[in-house]
């Protein structure tokens, strides 16, 4: 089954949605994927974005909050199991083919002139601590998810990020893996995730990316040999081999 969201109430199920779009709202208002009337919840409280397998929760400064298991968050990628509270209610996120917790673990930050470093700590698969990033502040091109590409995408020709502007300009990260996260967390996300049939950039956080000069939606944006990304106060560029 599908990864979906149960509805509940002092315990009783109100429904279950699937998450079966990439970016589904979550609030008062009618409009809403999923609607909630009651007062404690804002007019649009929260929203979840699914790329791939794996969904992040972020909450779109609610009156309230979100919580996750009875955490206050702002971001937060789903697990399987997860309690998702607003006001009253809360959505259990259900998600058999979720990615281990270890895979989230796994990330590198990569810093001012420490791009190309990180990049090859991606290719071996190293974690964060032992790419030497532990602790660092997120500042640049910030990280990369765990692998999960499949024999389909094999053939796709690899594409690479060149950072333009900043203290990493002229490095590269190579897009080896089916889903990068790029930006700063807490000020403005996107992710990047590889397909079978090309790369597309997807908003997860803050404003908008910015594909040449044009602001994105909430949909999945293609990109294109040659595209220039603005992202978290840093322009890189998209290009493929070949």
């Amino acid at each position: 089954m599908p990864a979906h969201l149960v509805l509940s109430l002092n315990s009783s199920v109100l429904g279950e949605f699937a998450l079966d779009k990439e970016r589904i709202t979550i609030g008062r208002k009618p409009d809403n994927d999923i609607h909630v009337d009651n007062l404690a919840v804002s007019g649009q409280h929260c929203a979840i974005i699914t790329i791939l397998n794996d969904s992040f929760l972020e909450d779109l400064d609610s009156t309230n909050g979100t919580f996750v298991n009875g955490k206050l968050v702002k971001k937060h990628a789903l697990k399987n199991g997860d309690i998702v509270s607003i006001g009253k209610h809360e959505l259990k996120y259900v998600n058999d083919e979720a990615s281990d917790e270890e895979d989230f673990e796994k990330t590198m930050v990569i810093r001012p002139g420490m791009a190309s470093h990180a990049a090859a700590a991606a290719k071996a698969g190293v974690s964060e601590s032992e790419a030497g990033g532990a602790g660092a502040p997120v500042s640049g091109v910030a990280s990369a998810a765990a692998e999960f590409k499949s024999p389909s995408e094999s053939d796709l020709p690899l594409g690479k990020i060149q950072v333009l502007s900043g203290p990493g300009a002229g490095k590269q990260l190579e897009l080896r893996k089916a889903l990068i996260t790029l930006g700063r967390p807490g000020i403005q996300v996107a992710v990047i995730t590889r397909r079978p049939h090309g790369y597309f950039i997807t908003h997860v956080e803050g404003a908008h990316p910015i594909v040449n000069g044009v602001e994105i939606g909430n949909q999945a944006h293609p990109l294109q040999n040659h595209d220039v990304v603005e992202l978290a106060s840093v322009k890189m560029e998209f290009f493929v081999d070949g």
